[in-house]
């Protein structure tokens, strides 16, 4: 099992870059309650509406759930701050807990450059396989995401493809995003197939979901059946926000972090409603909009002050934290 480094203890094994005062994150988890609770969040599944609805939530005809705060916070409260990430070798395991700092390589690359010919091209499921191998070799790369998205088989049933891929070639743990409930649910099987059981893989998750809220407030039907799957069957799931700053949410810093975790607290409710204790991670690929392209604007300096500022909210909430970078 791995440990990686604290960051920003203060006995000064790190370094920490604060964003935010105590009072900032103090203000944005009660601004973040206040939106829950008065503009809501629109919520697609109708099974997941009925979850939220038994908590208390008020549901309207036109599907938005709008959550007390109370059980928000009591939510928060129930989700792990400790997860251990397993692997197929045991020594590839890896605790995500309070100031440990972690990396992964990059995900769901549409695009590849040949590494023999040099020439950008569609990937292909050889090529999930090959980067899975690459990251499994890269001692200071902690766990794989599925790094790109096959192309060349059924786009019906891509994520098993792909997973099929990667766990095969890699010995660490994996996160992937997995399309919708069925799928996850099928990914659950071939992830229990591999380490002999659903008892064994309870024990020893060495499968990881990822699914993302549609900024602005939005829990789509696919993000919600991942989060039910997820909970049920003992899979942590990155709940990962996409906002975009000045496009998809507020231009201002603290306008779009309250958007985030709104999104973010939002599903983490709706995953220990199905079952309290279930495994969650608190992520982030939330950035500003380029004003000149209206597109995300990934490794820039916004990218950057969200990111910190996310990894202090989470530490506010004591969960475990994932932020793209560049």
């Amino acid at each position: 099992m791995k440990r990686n480094h604290h960051a920003g203890r203060t006995r000064r094994e790190g370094c920490e870059f604060r964003v935010l005062t105590d009072d900032d994150l103090a203000d944005i988890h009660l601004g973040t309650i206040e939106v829950l609770e008065r503009t809501g969040v629109f919520v697609e599944d109708e099974e997941a509406r009925e979850v939220f609805a038994g908590a208390g939530a008020a549901v309207d005809d036109r599907g938005v759930v709008r959550i007390p705060g109370h059980v928000v916070e009591q939510a928060v409260r129930t989700a792990p701050s400790k997860l251990r990430l397993a692997g197929r070798n045991p020594k590839n395991d890896i605790v995500l807990e309070a100031g440990r700092v972690g990396f992964t390589n990059f995900g769901e690359g549409v695009a590849i450059v040949d590494p023999y010919s040099g020439e950008l091209k569609v990937p292909t499921k050889q090529d999930v396989a090959d980067t899975a191998k690459v990251v499994d070799a890269l001692p200071n790369v902690d766990v794989y995401e599925r790094a790109v998205v096959a192309e060349d088989v059924d786009q019906r049933a891509v994520h098993l493809h792909q997973y099929e891929a990667w766990v095969t070639n890699t010995s660490k743990h994996g996160f992937m995003g997995s399309g919708n409930g069925y799928l996850s649910k099928k990914l659950v099987e071939m992830a229990s197939a591999v380490v002999g059981g659903r008892e064994k893989l309870k024990a020893r998750p060495i499968l990881s979901f990822i699914t993302c809220p549609v900024s602005p407030l939005k829990l789509v039907k696919d993000t919600c059946e991942i989060i039910m799957t997820g909970a049920r069957e003992h899979v942590a799931v990155n709940i990962l926000s996409m906002a975009m700053a000045g496009g998809s949410s507020p231009v201002t810093l603290a306008g779009t972090l309250i958007t985030h975790n709104a999104e973010v607290l939002a599903g983490l409710t709706l995953s220990q409603l199905v079952r309290p204790g279930a495994a969650v991670v608190y992520g982030s690929s939330t950035t500003a909009m380029d004003l000149r392209l209206a597109s995300a604007s990934v490794g820039s300096p916004e990218c950057g002050l969200i990111n910190a500022a996310v990894a202090q909210i989470a530490r506010f909430y004591l969960l475990p934290s994932w932020v793209a970078g560049a």
